[in-house]
């Protein structure tokens, strides 16, 4: 990748996008054609994916430019319908980009694997035993994925939570690798609930992975220099100031606030749906995250800094794979794979996730100066017209 700030891209023709997609992602332009005109999948292929097929159902694939992420440039492919999300965010990307880029981090791929229990007899002392019994209880799950212990993943850990009213849970903490994980957890929690069961002397209820991924969090910041938000005739304080007091009616507010996470998910869902990824999934976990102190809350913060630039910050639950499932059959999400440069899973959820912090940035300075539809929608109105 020798660059992503691509100045006039959205005035090039399509063939000429494609051009430098593929020159720039190091991919065959001739295959991304042929891939990309069929919508990245053949009816055949989507027979074998899902039940009582009849058809397939296209999204507009984009391009996101000028994002530097931890000092690496990287085109952006995003499916969405919604007009102008991509134009935003390769925007605000702009803007950052004249702050350093996104800086992130990301905690290792865990998830949790779920065995309910109910009618415990003795909630204390069963959780004393599955706790001693947590060495023979990973042992167990580790041979129900062979193929992700011989990556390096496997399990990790046992928690044991009383629920109240003779229900208890047990957690089997997986390291899932490069893979989003959702099929291998599943089948380590119905391996290890029979022994769950003996050891517990109580039956066993529900046994299914938790989309609550709270033990694989990305985190993303931002820096936008004060200078690079005068807008519009607004001084570049004013900006910063308007931005960050929207941020602060999301912290104040749950009615703000789940508007101001649709704005975030407007860019990481159009990757990971360009990726074959679950968005639902990714959907509940964000949510989920955002209502784990008991009050709905945003989940970026904007903020201005000692020297008056624009600061912001996102964590987020983001499980996201890039072996397996749709990664495996899509050949439109294979080459978005392709195009990203991802190295593993990790990589691409701090991508994602530094792309709903830009579309959270386009969509708040839209708000804090002219307004949302004037702003931030020309593009659907030229949709519209």
């Amino acid at each position: 990748m020798s660059g992503s700030r691509l100045p006039g891209f959205f005035r090039l023709g399509i063939d000429e996008r494609r051009r430098i997609v593929a020159e720039l992602g190091g991919v065959d332009g001739a295959t991304l054609a042929a891939v990309l005109d069929r919508g990245g999948i053949d009816i055949a292929t989507a027979d074998r994916m899902i039940e009582n097929v009849i058809g397939t159902h296209g999204l507009p694939l984009g391009v996101a430019t000028n994002f530097l992420v931890d000092g690496s440039d990287v085109l952006v492919p995003m499916a969405i319908e919604e007009p102008s999300v991509v134009a935003a965010a390769s925007n605000a990307a702009r803007l950052v980009r004249e702050g350093g880029g996104f800086i992130t981090d990301a905690d290792p791929p865990l998830m949790i694997a779920q065995v309910q229990l109910v009618d415990v007899p003795e909630p204390a002392l069963c959780s004393e035993r599955i706790t001693k019994a947590a060495p023979e209880l990973c042992a167990i799950a580790d041979r129900a994925m062979p193929t992700v212990v011989a990556r390096g993943g496997g399990a990790r850990e046992v928690e044991v939570r009383d629920l109240g009213d003779g229900m208890m849970v047990v957690h089997l903490v997986v390291d899932c690798r490069d893979a989003m994980g959702a099929n291998v957890v599943n089948t380590v929690a119905e391996a290890v609930a029979p022994r769950i069961c003996q050891i517990a002397g109580a039956r066993v209820g529900l046994r299914i992975l938790s989309n609550l991924a709270d033990r694989r969090r990305v985190r993303v910041l931002a820096r936008v220099p004060a200078a690079a938000l005068a807008h519009g005739g607004r001084p570049a304080r004013e900006v910063v100031l308007g931005i960050a007091g929207a941020s602060r009616f999301a912290e104040k507010d749950p009615y703000r606030a789940a508007t101001h996470n649709k704005g975030i998910m407007n860019g990481v869902d159009a990757v990971v749906i360009a990726t074959g990824n679950d968005w639902r999934a990714v959907e509940a976990g964000a949510h989920a995250h955002a209502a784990s102190s008991g009050r709905y809350r945003p989940l970026s913060t904007w903020s201005e800094s000692e020297n008056g630039d624009l600061v912001g910050s996102i964590e987020m639950p983001l499980a996201l794979g890039t072996v397996g499932g749709a990664a495996r059959l899509h050949d439109g999400a294979k080459l978005v794979l392709e195009i990203l440069g991802v190295r593993g899973a990790s990589e691409l959820a701090r991508i994602a996730c530094a792309v709903g912090l830009a579309s959270n940035l386009a969509a708040l300075r839209a708000l804090a100066t002219e307004g949302i539809q004037e702003g931030h929608m020309p593009l659907a109105r030229r949709g519209s017209s």
